[in-house]
């Protein structure tokens, strides 16, 4: 049977991390993060916190991922851990929700920002809302919603697809460039804005008169942690395509290490940025904050310009995901029967290509039903349930295969894995209570994590029909 080949180097490895990370989150979550905290510094705090619980969880699967550098990532480590039913959920749940809506939710943010340049066709709130498809406990979906934007969304997705559909270079070769554009421009931000002496530094300390306190402070916070999760997420990226990277024992952690830390100190000077520039009340106001932030210092051309930045990086994010996701797709396919198509490699362009069809698929079903916050919020409840158990499995492995030989052992274990496993329990039972009690109050259309939740759990049966099958 043919194999995938290990073509990636540490160069690409790391453009896989910061592309796949530094997408979309940064210029479409402050806004709403501001208005949930009502504090600049507060704002900084969550996205540096944030991104050190991501580099903890990151560097606990770096180990299980020098162990085991094969395609596929946390299915395989699932399998290993958990047993094959537990891999096949976690298959399943990237398929149905994280890794697709991922995909989805980041081209969403270049379709948005194209729309500000060139307002796309859509339909009358009556004809958008005559469409509506209920699921009870749920929510309500209103597919005609946004339809043009949703069109241009399934067009980039298809886009990249194809590429990465006919060379595994190609993408990787196309994300180097992507990335390193991304970089150069994202720093000519942080430059421009904080440099601009157009803002305020008192900005930075003056909060909103609406800020929250006490428990509510407590709520928001947790909220706001979730949209910045979101934009750390991409990180495991590299453990999908761990089957096609040289030296893996080496290159996996320090890429890790490396890519993260850099997105940690861009996402908090982006956001210093943006404080400086923008008082807490406009920001928490502001649709475009990465435009409006431009605005403010170059006008209407800095406005353009980057809204042109943001669609660069998100095509770059969208291309790193795409081709990174479609191997756990891959994996599923290479190990269950009901998938078996999945698990082929195109014979002639050595690619998982029927994977990577499968997951283009499900994320233009997924960009027609839903919209950019309930894709972002169900991905994000799924995945770090996933990664929760990914890092407690680090636990079981140590245990369990005491005598492996570890070219890497996760720094401060056993306290990191520990403190990673204890936070996304709390910010589980955290987000369940909140998004039940937004959609009581009226303030959210969909329940996204007990979206989440019924999709991964359709997943048990299949797993039992499959396993029947082969019997």
């Amino acid at each position: 049977m043919s194999e995938l080949k290990r073509s990636l180097g540490l160069n690409t490895t790391i453009a896989l991390v910061v592309g796949g990370v530094i997408g979309s989150g940064i210029f479409m979550k402050p806004a709403l993060m501001g208005s949930q905290l009502g504090s600049p510094l507060l704002l900084l705090s969550v996205w540096v916190l944030a991104g050190i619980i991501t580099l903890f969880g990151a560097l606990s699967n770096a180990e299980v991922a020098a162990m085991f550098p094969e395609t596929g990532g946390q299915y395989v480590f699932f399998k290993k851990m958990y047993g094959n039913g537990f891999a096949f959920l976690y298959g399943w749940a990237a398929f149905a929700v994280f890794n697709t809506a991922g995909n989805a939710s980041i081209a969403y943010v270049f379709s948005t920002y194209a729309n500000v340049l060139y307002p796309l066709p859509k339909f009358s709130v009556a004809i958008e809302h005559s469409v509506n498809l209920h699921i009870p406990f749920v929510g309500n979906f209103y597919i005609l919603e946004n339809f043009g934007l949703k069109m241009l969304t399934i067009f980039l997705i298809l886009l990249l697809t194809v590429v990465n559909y006919f060379s595994v270079k190609q993408g990787g070769a196309l994300q180097r460039v992507l990335t390193a554009l991304k970089v150069v421009a994202i720093i000519v931000l942080i430059g421009g804005l904080l440099l601009s002496g157009k803002g305020s530094a008192a900005n930075i300390s003056t909060n909103a008169m609406s800020m929250p306190q006490g428990m509510a402070m407590v709520s928001a916070y947790m909220a706001a942690i979730a949209g910045a999760f979101w934009a750390y997420d991409g990180w495991n990226n590299i453990t999908f395509v761990a089957g096609e990277i040289k030296n893996p024992q080496s290159v996996i952690p320090k890429s890790l290490f490396t890519g993260l830390s850099f997105c940690i100190i861009v996402y908090a000077l982006v956001n210093l940025a943006y404080v400086y520039v923008l008082p807490i009340d406009k920001l928490s106001a502001s649709s475009f904050v990465a435009s409006d932030a431009a605005a403010a210092v170059w006008g209407t051309t800095g406005a353009v310009l980057i809204a042109l930045l943001v669609m660069l990086s998100t095509f770059g994010s969208a291309n790193a995901n795409v081709l990174a996701t479609s191997r756990v797709t891959f994996a599923m396919g290479e190990e269950n029967s009901l998938f078996k198509l999945a698990g082929k490699v195109q014979p002639k362009y050595n690619t998982p290509g029927n994977a990577l069809l499968y997951n283009a698929v499900w994320s233009c079903l997924l960009i027609i039903s839903g919209s950019f916050d309930m894709l972002t919020d169900m991905l994000i409840f799924v995945s770090w349930f996933f990664y929760g158990m990914s890092a407690l499995g680090v636990f079981i492995l140590r245990k369990r295969m005491k005598t492996f030989l570890r070219s890497y052992k996760v720094w401060g274990y056993p306290i990191v894995p520990l403190l990673f496993v204890l936070f996304v329990a709390f910010f589980l039972c955290s987000t369940v209570y909140t998004d039940i009690v937004n959609y009581n109050k009226g303030t959210s259309p969909v329940i996204n994590s007990v979206l989440g939740i019924i999709i991964t759990c359709t997943g048990i049966p299949v797993y039992l029909w499959s396993k029947k099958k082969e019997v």
